[in-house]
Protein backbone atom coordinates (compact mmCIF):
# COMPACT_ATOMS: atom_id res chain seq x y z
CA UNK A 1 0.00 0.00 0.00
CA UNK A 2 1.21 3.33 -0.87
CA UNK A 3 0.69 6.19 0.85
CA UNK A 4 0.56 9.55 0.14
CA UNK A 5 1.62 12.94 2.12
CA UNK A 6 0.31 16.31 0.70
CA UNK A 7 0.90 19.90 2.34
CA UNK A 8 -2.16 21.72 1.88
CA UNK A 9 -1.83 25.39 2.27
CA UNK A 10 -4.01 28.63 2.69
CA UNK A 11 -3.39 30.36 -0.73
CA UNK A 12 -3.65 33.91 1.39
CA UNK A 13 -0.24 32.81 3.50
CA UNK A 14 1.94 30.18 3.24
CA UNK A 15 3.04 29.80 6.40
CA UNK A 16 -0.26 28.08 7.07
CA UNK A 17 -0.61 24.99 6.08
CA UNK A 18 -1.71 21.28 6.97
CA UNK A 19 -0.02 17.92 6.27
CA UNK A 20 -2.25 14.69 5.19
CA UNK A 21 -1.47 11.40 4.83
CA UNK A 22 -4.14 9.59 2.38
CA UNK A 23 -3.73 6.28 0.75
CA UNK A 24 -3.39 6.24 -2.76
CA UNK A 25 -6.49 4.39 -2.99
CA UNK A 26 -8.63 6.72 -1.63
CA UNK A 27 -10.75 9.16 -3.94
CA UNK A 28 -10.72 12.89 -3.86
CA UNK A 29 -13.79 12.72 -1.30
CA UNK A 30 -11.73 11.40 1.18
CA UNK A 31 -9.03 14.01 0.39
CA UNK A 32 -11.90 16.87 0.45
CA UNK A 33 -13.29 15.69 4.00
CA UNK A 34 -9.86 15.28 5.46
CA UNK A 35 -8.87 19.15 4.51
CA UNK A 36 -11.66 20.83 6.04
CA UNK A 37 -11.41 18.88 9.11
CA UNK A 38 -7.68 19.61 9.03
CA UNK A 39 -8.68 23.55 9.17
CA UNK A 40 -12.08 22.83 11.32
CA UNK A 41 -14.20 23.86 8.33
CA UNK A 42 -17.66 22.24 8.23
CA UNK A 43 -18.80 20.40 5.33
CA UNK A 44 -21.88 22.90 3.92
CA UNK A 45 -21.21 23.95 0.77
CA UNK A 46 -19.87 22.90 -2.93
CA UNK A 47 -16.19 22.05 -3.67
CA UNK A 48 -13.81 21.04 -6.76
CA UNK A 49 -10.41 20.31 -6.94
CA UNK A 50 -8.05 21.55 -9.59
CA UNK A 51 -5.24 19.64 -11.63
CA UNK A 52 -2.01 22.05 -11.25
CA UNK A 53 1.32 22.51 -12.20
CA UNK A 54 4.26 24.84 -10.35
CA UNK A 55 2.75 27.97 -11.63
CA UNK A 56 -0.41 26.95 -10.15
CA UNK A 57 -2.28 27.23 -12.92
CA UNK A 58 -6.10 25.70 -13.12
CA UNK A 59 -6.47 22.49 -15.01
CA UNK A 60 -9.11 20.08 -15.32
CA UNK A 61 -11.18 19.71 -12.05
CA UNK A 62 -12.18 17.42 -10.18
CA UNK A 63 -15.47 17.79 -8.50
CA UNK A 64 -17.79 16.84 -6.08
CA UNK A 65 -20.88 16.87 -8.52
CA UNK A 66 -21.07 18.84 -11.50
CA UNK A 67 -22.27 22.22 -11.18
CA UNK A 68 -24.52 24.78 -13.33
CA UNK A 69 -21.69 26.08 -14.91
CA UNK A 70 -19.20 26.28 -18.14
CA UNK A 71 -16.69 23.32 -18.04
CA UNK A 72 -13.64 23.57 -20.66
CA UNK A 73 -14.00 19.56 -20.43
CA UNK A 74 -16.48 17.79 -18.13
CA UNK A 75 -15.11 17.18 -14.73
CA UNK A 76 -14.43 14.25 -12.93
CA UNK A 77 -15.97 13.21 -9.74
CA UNK A 78 -14.48 13.26 -6.38
CA UNK A 79 -16.13 10.02 -5.60
CA UNK A 80 -15.18 8.30 -8.29
CA UNK A 81 -11.46 9.45 -9.23
CA UNK A 82 -8.72 8.24 -6.78
CA UNK A 83 -6.09 10.24 -6.46
CA UNK A 84 -3.50 7.91 -7.53
CA UNK A 85 -4.75 7.94 -10.82
CA UNK A 86 -4.19 11.54 -10.92
CA UNK A 87 -0.66 11.85 -9.58
CA UNK A 88 1.21 11.99 -12.86
CA UNK A 89 4.14 13.79 -10.89
CA UNK A 90 6.56 13.44 -8.20
CA UNK A 91 5.95 17.38 -6.94
CA UNK A 92 2.22 17.27 -8.20
CA UNK A 93 0.11 20.18 -7.55
CA UNK A 94 -3.59 20.50 -7.44
CA UNK A 95 -5.98 23.74 -6.04
CA UNK A 96 -8.60 23.14 -3.79
CA UNK A 97 -11.70 25.80 -4.00
CA UNK A 98 -14.18 25.28 -0.95
CA UNK A 99 -17.08 27.53 -0.69
CA UNK A 100 -17.89 29.09 -3.87
CA UNK A 101 -19.32 32.49 -2.75
CA UNK A 102 -16.69 32.90 -0.12
CA UNK A 103 -14.08 31.24 -2.21
CA UNK A 104 -11.81 29.34 0.17
CA UNK A 105 -8.39 28.53 -2.01
CA UNK A 106 -6.12 26.15 -1.03
CA UNK A 107 -2.37 24.85 -2.80
CA UNK A 108 -2.00 21.45 -2.55
CA UNK A 109 1.32 19.95 -3.46
CA UNK A 110 2.28 16.18 -3.11
CA UNK A 111 5.61 16.32 -0.91
CA UNK A 112 6.48 12.70 0.08
CA UNK A 113 5.22 8.56 -1.06
CA UNK A 114 5.58 5.80 0.86
CA UNK A 115 5.58 3.09 -0.71
CA UNK A 116 5.71 0.34 1.78
CA UNK A 117 3.28 1.53 4.30
CA UNK A 118 1.39 -1.75 4.98
CA UNK A 119 3.58 -2.02 8.36
CA UNK A 120 1.56 0.09 10.77
CA UNK A 121 -2.06 -1.32 10.12
CA UNK A 122 -2.94 0.62 13.57
CA UNK A 123 -3.51 4.21 11.60
CA UNK A 124 -6.91 5.43 9.86
CA UNK A 125 -6.27 7.26 6.96
CA UNK A 126 -7.06 9.80 5.72
CA UNK A 127 -5.26 11.41 8.55
CA UNK A 128 -3.75 15.32 9.73
CA UNK A 129 0.25 14.39 10.32
CA UNK A 130 1.37 18.04 11.09
CA UNK A 131 -0.32 21.22 11.76
CA UNK A 132 1.42 25.02 11.05
CA UNK A 133 -0.03 28.00 11.80
CA UNK A 134 -3.72 29.72 12.72
CA UNK A 135 -6.09 28.29 9.88
CA UNK A 136 -8.75 31.21 8.68
CA UNK A 137 -12.16 31.49 10.65
CA UNK A 138 -14.65 30.02 8.33
CA UNK A 139 -17.07 32.73 9.66
CA UNK A 140 -15.91 35.57 10.91
CA UNK A 141 -13.04 35.77 13.51
CA UNK A 142 -12.64 35.17 16.72
CA UNK A 143 -11.74 38.01 19.02
CA UNK A 144 -8.00 38.61 20.33
CA UNK A 145 -8.83 36.66 24.08
CA UNK A 146 -11.77 34.25 23.03
CA UNK A 147 -12.82 31.79 25.16
CA UNK A 148 -10.26 33.23 27.93
CA UNK A 149 -11.50 36.79 28.07
CA UNK A 150 -14.93 34.64 29.06
CA UNK A 151 -13.40 33.22 31.98
CA UNK A 152 -12.13 36.43 32.90
CA UNK A 153 -14.95 37.67 32.69
CA UNK A 154 -16.88 35.10 34.86
CA UNK A 155 -14.36 35.56 37.10
CA UNK A 156 -14.47 39.25 37.83
CA UNK A 157 -18.62 39.86 36.79
CA UNK A 158 -17.35 42.37 34.56
CA UNK A 159 -21.34 42.23 32.84
CA UNK A 160 -22.60 43.71 36.19
CA UNK A 161 -21.48 46.89 38.59
CA UNK A 162 -19.78 45.63 41.31
CA UNK A 163 -18.31 48.09 44.37
CA UNK A 164 -15.89 49.78 43.04
CA UNK A 165 -17.02 49.54 38.99
CA UNK A 166 -20.07 52.27 38.53
CA UNK A 167 -21.75 52.62 35.41
CA UNK A 168 -21.24 55.17 32.94
CA UNK A 169 -22.49 58.51 34.04
CA UNK A 170 -22.57 57.64 37.74
CA UNK A 171 -19.49 59.29 38.61
CA UNK A 172 -20.59 62.65 36.73
CA UNK A 173 -23.72 62.82 38.75
CA UNK A 174 -22.55 61.95 41.86
CA UNK A 175 -19.91 64.99 41.63
CA UNK A 176 -23.29 67.50 40.54
CA UNK A 177 -24.84 65.89 43.49
CA UNK A 178 -21.85 66.71 45.77
CA UNK A 179 -21.63 70.14 44.29
CA UNK A 180 -25.67 71.26 44.64
CA UNK A 181 -24.92 69.78 48.66
CA UNK A 182 -22.12 72.45 48.55
CA UNK A 183 -24.01 74.93 47.48
CA UNK A 184 -26.62 74.86 49.91
CA UNK A 185 -24.52 74.39 52.70
CA UNK A 186 -22.74 77.48 51.93
CA UNK A 187 -26.22 79.56 50.74
CA UNK A 188 -27.51 78.23 54.30
CA UNK A 189 -24.62 79.56 56.22
CA UNK A 190 -24.58 82.67 54.19
CA UNK A 191 -28.25 82.71 55.64
CA UNK A 192 -27.64 82.31 59.27
CA UNK A 193 -24.53 84.54 59.31
CA UNK A 194 -26.79 87.12 57.40
CA UNK A 195 -29.19 86.85 60.17
CA UNK A 196 -26.86 86.75 63.64
CA UNK A 197 -25.98 90.65 62.02
CA UNK A 198 -29.90 91.08 61.71
CA UNK A 199 -30.43 90.25 65.04
CA UNK A 200 -27.25 91.80 67.15
CA UNK A 201 -28.20 95.08 65.34
CA UNK A 202 -32.02 94.85 66.88
CA UNK A 203 -33.62 96.35 69.95
CA UNK A 204 -35.72 94.63 72.14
Amino acid sequence: MAVLKFRIYWEEDDVIYRDVLVKHSQNFADLHQIILRAFEFDQKHDATFFRSNDTWQRGREISKEVYEKEYKAPPLLMEETTIGSEIIDTNQHFIYLYDFVKSWSFLIELIQVIKNADADMSLEYPLVSRIEGVGPMQYGTKGMLGEKFADIEEKYDLSEAKEGFGQEGEEEEANASDEDDSDEDAEEDSQESSGSEFFEGEAF
